[in-house]
């Protein structure tokens, strides 16, 4: 299996967001994007959800805009032990050379270091993991 290191950059071209840095974290279960202004309305009988994303650290300028389909609200525990319930969304992510469906909570993640959280459903029976190394599946810009 191909390896990555621990932090990587991903792209979700259904979102349109080309790049994002993720944290890969095999401690947490699902994934989680970056996500504010959420929005949920019902369209021809689908749930959908609007959102807005700051896809850079540190730069609460550049936004990116956001529309799928709502799968389900999920309850997720976070690693201080607080559960919020967040949208769940499922989008197509490109990592490595590689894309496939992911399904992502939608959070706000503006006091955390990264944007984006690659947990382990997404990655299991995909890739290793090398602790040590950044961005071996896809070199810094």
């Amino acid at each position: 299996m191909p390896i990555l290191g621990w932090r990587e950059w991903v792209a979700f071209p259904d979102l349109a967001l080309p790049r994002i840095k993720a944290k890969i974290d095999t401690g947490a279960r699902s994934s989680a994007l970056h996500a504010f202004d959420v929005k949920t309305w019902i369209e021809n009988d689908q749930a959908m959800v609007r959102f807005k994303v700051h896809p850079y650290q540190r730069d609460s300028h550049r936004t990116i805009g956001a529309i799928a389909p709502l799968l389900e609200r999920r309850p997720v525990r976070s690693s201080n032990g607080h559960v919020e319930e967040r949208p769940v969304i499922q989008t197509t992510i490109v990592l490595g050379g590689q894309s496939w469906p992911l399904e992502l909570t939608l959070t706000n993640r503006d006091v955390m270091g990264f944007r984006m959280l690659l947990g382990r459903q997404a990655i299991r029976h995909r890739f290793l993991i090398d602790p040590g190394r950044s961005f071996i599946q896809s070199p810094a810009p």
